[in-house]
């Protein structure tokens, strides 16, 4: 059954990263950084809290950066923001992040983004695909059409389309990843002490008396 496919498919994509004992997703602090935003244009409705951006529009969050079309930040009383992006038509927004602790990035596509900022999820919906780069290097890649990655649990989940839809990318059927495996360093073994040499002993009664 096609379900089964599915969970396997992620189930086997789980057992994979956790076997390669991959860091977390993203930047711890940039959960608690403030989200500045370029735009050509901005409308803020105060009442609902929840403001527009249209026209190249280009998100920073710490080490995050988005970039799309037009976004929309809803934001609560706590100041827990939502935001959401949409690319132009046949684009896709771009996503990209540091990973914590490695000179690694998460960079992705999809045709819209939402950051959720409390629970800290990042979800790509619609010819969706996430990319790992190991300093400029590509990694792994993963596609799909909804990609959700979770920096608080550490846990992503890929799906495909929904039954009885029609992706507008034939690859998006399936989910497909490419996982490369991560290089480890051989532990060589420290070299053998050098054994101290034997003092040399010199005979008295052998050079006694003798001319050098």
């Amino acid at each position: 059954m096609p379900s089964i496919t599915i969970r396997h498919a992620i189930g086997l994509f789980a057992l994979g990263m956790s076997v390669l004992g991959m860091p977390a997703w993203a930047e711890k602090a940039d959960r608690d950084k403030p989200l500045l935003i370029e735009a050509d244009a901005m409308r803020h409705d105060e009442k609902n809290l929840l403001t527009h951006f249209t026209g190249k529009v280009v998100a920073f969050k710490g080490t995050m950066v988005l970039r799309g079309a037009r976004m929309e930040v809803q934001q609560d009383k706590n100041g827990q923001q939502i935001a959401q992006i949409w690319a132009e038509p046949n684009e896709r927004v771009f996503f990209r992040q540091k990973r914590e602790g490695v000179d690694e990035f998460t960079e992705g596509e999809s045709e819209m983004v939402t950051y959720d900022s409390q629970a800290d999820v990042v979800t790509l919906v619609q010819r969706a695909e996430l990319r790992i780069l190991r300093g400029t290097v590509l990694a792994d890649q993963i596609t799909g059409q909804k990609i959700v990655f979770n920096n608080t649990t550490e846990v992503m989940t890929v799906d495909r389309p929904a039954p009885g839809t029609k992706p507008t990318d034939p690859r998006d059927q399936r989910v497909r990843a490419v996982l490369t495996p991560r290089k480890t360093t051989p532990v060589t073994a420290p070299p053998a002490p050098h054994s101290a040499l034997p003092a040399l002993r010199v005979n008295p009664s052998a050079t006694e008396g003798k001319k050098p």
